[in-house]
C-alpha cells in the first residue's frame, strides 16, 4: 500500500456514536460460574478504544506476517500516534513509502520491524525510508464467520 493512494475513510463524528449495554459481570474463562446479581451500564467503544482522540486512527491490517502476534488478516488495528513506540511494541510503520504492521525491536542503536510469523525474515532498519506511525493499541478481531 502507498502511501500517496490512501483516503482518509469516512470520519466518524463521535458524538453520533451510539453505546452498548455493558454488564457489570466478568465472564469467567476458565470453569462455569453461577449465575450473580449484574447490572448493566452504557459503553461507548470509541471512549473504550480511544485514549487520545486527535492521535487516534484506525487502520485494517492485511496479509499474514502477524499471525503469531494475534493479528489476521481484516482485523481492525486501534493505533494511538501519541505514544513513543518501544522495543516490543506492534507498531505501524510506512517503510520505503509502504505502511507495514510489525513489533519493533530496538537493541542499542540496531532496531528493526518484525513480523510475527517465521514464514517471513526481520527488516534491519538500516538505511531505509522509515517512519513509525503509531503504535498498535488494540486489535479487534472477528471471531465469527
Amino acid at each position: 500500500m502507498d502511501i500517496e493512494s490512501i483516503s482518509p475513510a469516512k470520519v466518524i463524528d463521535t458524538n453520533e456514536l451510539q453505546t452498548s449495554p455493558l454488564y457489570e459481570y466478568q465472564v469467567p474463562a476458565g470453569f462455569p460460574s453461577p449465575a450473580t446479581d449484574f447490572a448493566a451500564s452504557e459503553v461507548n467503544l470509541h471512549d473504550y478504544l480511544v485514549k487520545h482522540q486527535a492521535a487516534t486512527f484506525f487502520v485494517r491490517a492485511k496479509g499474514d506476517s502477524m499471525i503469531d502476534g494475534r493479528i489476521q488478516s481484516d482485523d481492525l488495528l486501534v493505533v494511538d500516534r501519541s505514544l513513543e513506540a518501544k522495543s516490543g511494541n506492534i507498531v505501524i510503520a510506512a517503510l520505503d513509502g509502504d505502511l507495514t504492521v510489525k513489533q519493533l525491536k530496538i537493541k542499542g542503536a540496531r532496531s528493526w520491524l518484525v513480523p510475527m510469523n517465521p514464514k517471513f525474515s526481520p527488516i534491519e532498519l538500516k538505511e531505509q525510508d522509515c517512519m513509525i506511525w503509531g503504535v498498535v493499541v488494540y486489535i479487534i478481531h472477528k471471531s465469527y464467520p
